[in-house]
């Protein structure tokens, strides 16, 4: 049986930023706009058989805004009326009602267990739809960019059973057959489990063909399933169709048709637990390996030379064990002798004595070391300097033993056993296995349609953006951008439900259940001078955090992220925040004070530009524009965070102002 070759991921040291001090709030507007929906948005909530943790990470989760990643900025969700509602933004000014593209031919509300309906771009021109009742739609959209090409007609529809919804699809053209391949998600009852949650993760691999030459309709090529017992937080089919990844927190398998879950597990590790093929033990001056030799083998049948760096042994004419040994032997005074359990005992005699051996043959994996307790009281006794019964048994050393009370709760990441699995199309094996550890999953965004989408990981406190690259056996993931500190910022967010980043990587973005948006930007340069006073440095660029309050109650039930907006669906309306404006064409603020010694109110022009650091000095929060004089450096305070101002004249070339 291959093993699965075990992988990392590799960092790329000038993405990361270890200069990086911190988000600096900006009061900079964000202009947002609001469309009523003509019909409300088709949620469906957990029913009281849906209780698992599973159950709300698949669909009590669900985001139900669908960004087309070939035509950014076009925007679909499907309402209560089975309608395929979409928002082109052509202007933000101007923007138009939601318009129907395609509408369910069956009644969504008929069926009393179904899912939300879900939708998949395929490619530019082809769509997958679930209606949540377990029907697979295959639809033909034409150039979705071109209002007058562009036509919804289903070409393939089909019941696969139960109701699920899709996760990936991709669009594949081989030796002139059109094939669509899609993975869908179903959290299915485990009859016989008596542990656990009693519910199982089914992902199942469905491919419908259709040869190009022919005049037949698309079917159903080829199904194969997955199962788990956690709901995946990333999987996705690769742009040639010859393998699929996933990251999860418990591991997948291939199963037949008709097998279960727990005889799938069976099957594996049988495969992978093996009898060895030889024993063996050390003490300081030699070795001793114990072969069981077959019933019918006699004196005769066995061959051993030894060498002062290798040993050959042949049992009934065949090779058994052959190689070099770690270290050198003597060979002269080695020995063998046949048990009475008609077993081997080999004698081998260290050249090197006091020497431990971390091998036998150097390079093979078929033999297990059996380490007597003498030499484990041995290391014991060796280590003990090592160990005490004391948590901290010498605080006042320079650098004291961390423990879990030093620890925040933002630290603390429960999936131990996550993992990123590469799974080969043809042969259903694993064939690459990372292990994240504590690399918290965030979020994925599709960068490139053409591309799998990108994953993003929490690496200490920083959130680094993957690229899978299918076509790299030896390098399949690749490190193409960083969000600093976003890892250790969003922990602080305890209502946050949808994560997502622009696709050129400019800023990302979270929302909460209820109405607050936070937007955190890459480092821009400033256009005028800074200094940090504290460390007598120049700062030379501000990552900012923006935060914009949607006047909605409704509980945010969708959230997409492009280069210049974003978009958050509620049940009755669909918010459109612009993520990048020009700045240089906001109004400049007044400072007005009064002057001492003639009573005259004056109105100075003035901008504002962030600070970097604390100098001191607080501000009213009444109106700390009032108290903030044109030439000086002061501090204001905001109910999130700590930031600074500066009163800059009106003369001085514009800036980005805050409002």
């Amino acid at each position: 049986m291959e093993v699965a070759a075990n992988c990392s991921l590799r960092v790329k040291r000038p993405l990361l930023d270890p200069r990086f001090e911190s988000y600096k709030l900006s009061l900079e507007p964000l202009p947002s706009y609001q469309l009523e929906l003509d019909a409300a948005v088709a949620e469906v909530k957990l029913r009281d058989d849906q209780y698992t943790l599973e159950h709300m990470h698949a669909f009590g989760m669900y985001n139900y805004l669908h960004c087309d990643p070939w035509y950014q900025d076009s925007v679909y969700y499907i309402d209560n009326l089975g309608r395929i509602m979409n928002l082109t933004v052509m202007l933000d000014t101007a923007l138009g009602k939601p318009r129907e593209v395609f509408r369910l031919p069956t009644d969504l509300t008929a069926c009393d267990n179904r899912l939300c309906a879900s939708i998949h771009f395929t490619s530019s021109t082809w769509v997958t739809l679930s209606d949540g009742t377990g029907r697979l739609y295959l639809i033909g959209t034409g150039e979705r960019g071109n209002s007058v090409s562009e036509k919804w007609e289903i070409v393939f529809n089909e019941e696969l059973g139960n109701p699920f919804i899709i996760i990936h699809s991709i669009s594949l053209l081989k030796a002139e057959e059109h094939s669509i391949a899609t993975l869908l998600l179903q959290i299915e009852k485990e009859e016989l489990s008596m542990k656990g949650s009693g519910f199982y993760v089914s992902l199942e691999w469905v491919t419908i063909s259709k040869k190009c030459e022919d005049n037949k309709k698309y079917e159903v090529a080829k199904r194969n399933t997955l199962r788990g017992k956690s709901v995946p937080h990333y999987a996705a089919i690769e742009p040639d169709g010859n393998g699929l990844m996933i990251i999860s927190y418990k591991p997948f398998t291939f199963v037949q048709a008709g097998q279960g879950l727990e005889e799938s597990k069976d099957e594996n590790m049988s495969e992978e637990i093996k009898e060895p093929l030889y024993y063996w033990q050390q003490t300081e001056d030699d070795l001793t390996v114990t072969i069981q030799l077959p019933e019918d083998c006699t004196k005769e049948d066995i061959q051993v030379q030894f060498l002062p760096d290798s040993v050959n042994i042949v049992l009934k004419g065949q090779m058994f064990l052959e190689g070099n040994l770690f270290s050198s032997i003597d060979h002269e005074s080695s020995t063998w002798i046949i048990k009475e359990n008609n077993s081997l005992e080999i004698s081998l005699i260290k050249k090197s004595e006091g020497m431990t051996w971390p091998e036998l043959v150097v390079g093979d994996k078929q033999g297990e070391f059996i380490r007597d307790s003498a030499q484990c009281a041995a290391i014991a006794e060796r280590l003990m300097h090592l160990t005490s019964d004391e948590l901290n048994p010498n605080p006042d050393k320079d650098k004291p033993p961390c423990n879990a009370q030093e620890l925040e709760e933002c630290d603390i990441f429960f999936e131990e056993n996550f993992s990123l699995c590469r799974f080969d199309g043809n042969t259903l094996k694993t064939t690459h296995v990372v292990n994240l550890g504590s690399n918290q999953y965030l979020f994925s965004v599709i960068v490139d349609p053409k591309e799998m989408p990108c994953f993003c990981l929490r690496h200490d406190v920083d959130a680094l953006l993957w690229q899978p690259r299918s076509s790299k056996q030896d390098d399949m993931w690749e490190h193409i951008a960083t969000f600093n500190a976003l890892g250790y910022v969003q922990a602080s967010k305890r209502d946050k439900k949808f994560f997502a980043c622009a696709p050129n990587y400019s800023y990302a973005a979270l929302c909460e259940c209820l109405r607050r948006v936070f937007i955190y930007r890459q480092p821009t340069p400033m256009s005028t001078v800074l200094y940090n006073r504290k460390e007598g440095r120049q700062v030379g660029q501000v990552a900012k955090q923006q935060v914009a309050s949607l006047e909605t109650n409704d509980p945010i039930l969708g959230f997409q992220a492009t280069n210049e907006r974003l978009f958050v669906l509620t049940t009755k309306n669909l918010f459109l925040i612009k993520a990048e404006f020009d700045l240089q064409k906001q109004p400049n603020l007044n400072w007005k004070r009064v002057d001492n010694e003639t009573g005259r109110e004056i109105i100075t022009p003035i901008h504002y530009e962030l600070a970097a650091e604390d100098i001191g000095t607080s501000l009213p929060k009444e109106n700390p524009t009032e108290a903030v004089g044109s030439d000086w450096e002061e501090e204001a305070e905001d109910e999130a965070m700590r930031c600074y101002v500066m009163a800059v004249p009106q003369d001085t070339p514009p800036t980005k102002p805050f409002v």
